[in-house]
């Protein structure tokens, strides 16, 4: 017999590696202190630092399209025509969300975001063209472009707000994120109410306004070169970020399909169509009942609002030391119930407004109560898009269905704001009739959205520590994996 003490010596610890690591793989992990030497994340590379950069993507693109449209009616003198455009936007946008994640197979979810940005300046463009020049089919041209870009945007930049935070800072994260959507509305008002401070009648906002927010969307795509891919995030938690897809394209497409149509989904589709059909009633409110630079005021003020509520929402929802289950079934009542409210106030006022046909600056009788209604309904929004989040986040069972998830939510999304602009570009529906609506479709959602909520924490159990712990299972069989390769190389 051979007697080779080092070779043996160096197979004997490289069979202990391969041991501890099988063992490590079977360990308990709820939470990060169980991943043992979780490194410092690199700034540049960590989930803070991501989602700084989601939020300037969507600050230059998506943001600074709802500083437009916060200026009531894209700030045009009349609101038919732009939200006919806003109509033609989001039925594109249906679209391309649905192909959104057969994209993210061929090209990668950052890819995917940068391509998003890209369809919002024109839209920037036509609305300039319009307000100086009289130009209407430019109009169209850019919402068409707008929507075939700004699906892929919505799928990969939701995804991406679900997938990269540790589980901990998911609602933060959020707030976060989100705050720079309406970030945009906050700068966009503020420049048009020091361009447009004088004007205390209806009409349109000045032109000089679209070039800065033209000059603003066309810097999106570089800020999105910037975003750390899934692979290369480091969390505080140690644990990894997979967001990719497997299979074919086409599968992709039938498994999106099939999860379409699953239980939870289709019970929450009323409350994510009620919770965005009022950007179109709102906007179109303000576009009809108020001068330009009361129009300015709200869409900075309001903006100010939603970004404190919706980061406080997020930091409640953060909260470990409230269950899950509260958590999830409080956040609920809350805003539904005073959402509630919220449309019973709006449907008394816009029937009023019916009757006598104001036009509201900010030193007039009557000014108060009708704008902050505006902002209390901005404020709404804002609180239940984060929730809507929050509460998908936690139907997801893999990093896959993350992806399959993010692009259904903002397809629905899309499909309703697309029936909302539609609806509101007729001038006798605008006037009420979106208020009422919007008030039925509360009502329609409340049931089947609680059939969901009630079971989040209870029999869907924490689905997001779920998949979570199944990327870092993954991740640690692969690393036994390789030890186990590197034994049978020395063994050799």
């Amino acid at each position: 017999m051979l007697h080779c003490p080092g070779r043996c010596s160096a197979v004997a610890a490289a069979v202990q590696a391969s041991a501890a690591v099988a063992m490590s793989a079977s360990a308990s992990f709820t939470d990060s202190a169980s991943i043992p030497h979780a490194r410092k994340p690199r700034w540049y590379r960590s989930t803070f630092y991501n989602a700084l950069i989601l939020g300037i993507c969507n600050f230059l693109a998506p943001g600074i399209w709802g500083a437009m449209n916060s200026l009531g009616a894209g700030g045009e003198a009349t609101p038919s025509l732009v939200n006919a455009a806003n109509a033609l936007t989001f039925c594109l946008m249906v679209l391309s969300c649905f192909f959104s994640s057969a994209l993210v197979k061929l090209i990668g979810i950052k890819a995917v975001l940068i391509i998003g940005t890209m369809g919002y300046a024109p839209y920037a463009a036509g609305l300039y063209t319009n307000n100086r020049f009289g130009t209407e089919w430019f109009v169209l041209v850019g919402a068409a472009l707008c929507g075939l870009s700004a699906g892929l945007f919505w799928m990969a930049e939701a995804a991406i707000a679900l997938a990269y935070p540790e589980p901990h800072n998911q609602g933060k994260f959020l707030g976060f994120w989100l705050t720079f959507r309406v970030g945009g509305q906050l700068i966009g008002g503020a420049v048009n109410l020091g361009l447009n401070a004088k004007s205390g009648e209806a009409g349109k906002v000045s032109y000089t306004v679209y070039i800065v927010f033209i000059i603003l969307q066309c810097l999106a795509p570089l800020a999105g070169l910037l975003l750390t891919s899934p692979k290369k995030v480091e969390r505080t938690d140690g644990r990894a970020v997979k967001l990719e897809i497997q299979g074919s394209s086409v599968r992709e497409l039938i498994a999106t399909a099939k999860l379409f149509c699953s239980r939870e989904f289709l019970l929450i589709v009323p409350l994510i169509a009620q919770a965005v059909y009022s950007e179109a009633v709102m906007f179109t409110y303000l576009s009809l009942w108020f001068s330009v630079r009361a129009r300015a005021l709200g869409s900075f003020l309001s903006a100010i609002v939603a970004l404190t509520g919706g980061n406080i929402l997020g930091w409640v929802l953060d909260r470990k030391q409230i269950p899950l289950k509260l958590r999830a079934r409080g956040a609920f009542a809350f805003i539904m119930i005073t959402q509630g409210g919220w449309w019973i106030w709006s449907t008394i006022l816009t029937t009023r407004y019916d009757r006598t046909r104001p036009t509201f600056d900010w030193g007039d009788d009557g000014f108060a109560s009708g704008f902050t209604l505006f902002l209390i309904l901005v404020l709404a929004f804002q609180l239940q898009y984060l929730y809507l989040y929050f509460v998908v986040g936690y139907l997801a069972r893999s990093q896959e269905e993350v992806v399959r998830l993010a692009a259904l939510l903002r397809g629905t999304e899309s499909a309703a704001q697309a029936v909302s602009y539609g609806l509101a570009s007729v001038g006798s529906f605008a006037v009420v009739g979106g208020s009422a609506l919007n008030f039925g479709l509360w009502g329609i959602s409340l049931v089947p959205a609680w059939l969901v909520v009630r079971e989040i924490g209870g029999r869907l159990g924490d689905r997001r520590e779920e998949r979570e712990r199944a990327v870092q299972e993954e991740q640690k069989e692969s690393g036994v994996s390789r030890d186990s390769s590197s034994v049978e190389k020395v063994a050799v």
